[in-house]
């Protein structure tokens, strides 16, 4: 059974070619344009990893993360943070939300973040 990432970003520019590259790995992939969105798909689709941007309309990543911590299942569930923002206390925060990556988007191309989805998963 292939393993299941959700994507929550507001850019498509960004969100179409990483689930064209998550696919064309095996994974089944699923897009949200914002928190609100990614919550209500999270919970429903229980993905392995979610890839999420920070500062989205409607809902924020952060935000969305905590709402899922108090889920039952999505307490434990992977996150790695895709963002343009390389502040100090949103990356704390984004570390005590349990996210295992922060990656700053001027800094990761295509195949880093599908290279991290996979080092990620394979543990």
């Amino acid at each position: 059974m292939s393993k299941k990432i959700l994507i929550v970003e507001d850019e498509k520019s960004l969100r179409e070619p990483l689930s064209k590259a998550l696919k064309k790995e095996g994974f089944e992939v699923f897009e949200a344009e914002n928190g609100e969105e990614g919550l209500d798909v999270a919970k429903k689709e229980h993905p392995n990893l979610i890839l999420t941007d920070i500062v989205m309309p409607k809902m924020d990543g952060l935000s969305m993360l905590k709402e899922l911590r108090k889920d039952r299942w999505g307490k434990n569930v992977h996150a790695i943070i895709l963002t343009v923002l390389n502040e100090d206390k949103k990356v704390i925060d984004a570390l005590q939300e349990g996210v295992y990556d922060y990656l700053i988007k001027s800094d990761w191309e295509v195949d880093n973040v599908v290279n991290k989805v996979k080092e990620k998963l394979n543990n």
